[in-house]
């Protein structure tokens, strides 16, 4: 199980912003701090703006900031509003579908770990993130 990059860079910079939410970031110190490459990180702030996680500020000044509170914000919105497959039926082993009707080796130790996962990005939220202890 992987996720895709779009969803590994947002979570990680709305876990900066939620560090550091007494301030507004811009782009070119956020691709800085994180980086990022900075056309791809402006893509992200473009849609994580659209989805209401974040909201942006224009103008000298401005930058961007959470739009909400640190614990209503789950990884599993951010991966969701990324299109980012969770609960894939991509066999473990690489060897193309694996589902009930087509299984690997693997498939049914396999079922737990998987919603297991699945609960912890449901019940993880931005405020986990909080503290000096993490790496961003």
């Amino acid at each position: 199980m992987r996720l895709n990059n779009t969803s590994k860079y947002a979570i990680r910079i709305l876990s900066y912003i939620a560090n550091n939410n007494q301030q507004l970031h811009n782009a070119k110190e956020l691709s800085e701090t994180l980086d990022i490459p900075y056309k791809f990180l402006t893509k992200i702030m473009t849609e994580l703006t659209k989805s209401n996680f974040i909201i942006s500020t224009r103008g000298r000044e401005g930058g961007y900031t959470l739009s909400r509170p640190t614990d209503e914000i789950t990884i599993m919105d951010v991966l969701q509003n990324f299109n980012d497959i969770i609960y894939q039926k991509d066999c473990l082993l690489g060897i193309g579908k694996c589902d009930g009707s087509n299984k690997c080796g693997l498939h049914d130790q396999w079922v737990k770990p998987k919603k297991l996962i699945k609960k912890m990005f449901e019940n993880t939220t931005l405020n986990d993130f909080k503290g000096s202890n993490f790496k961003i």
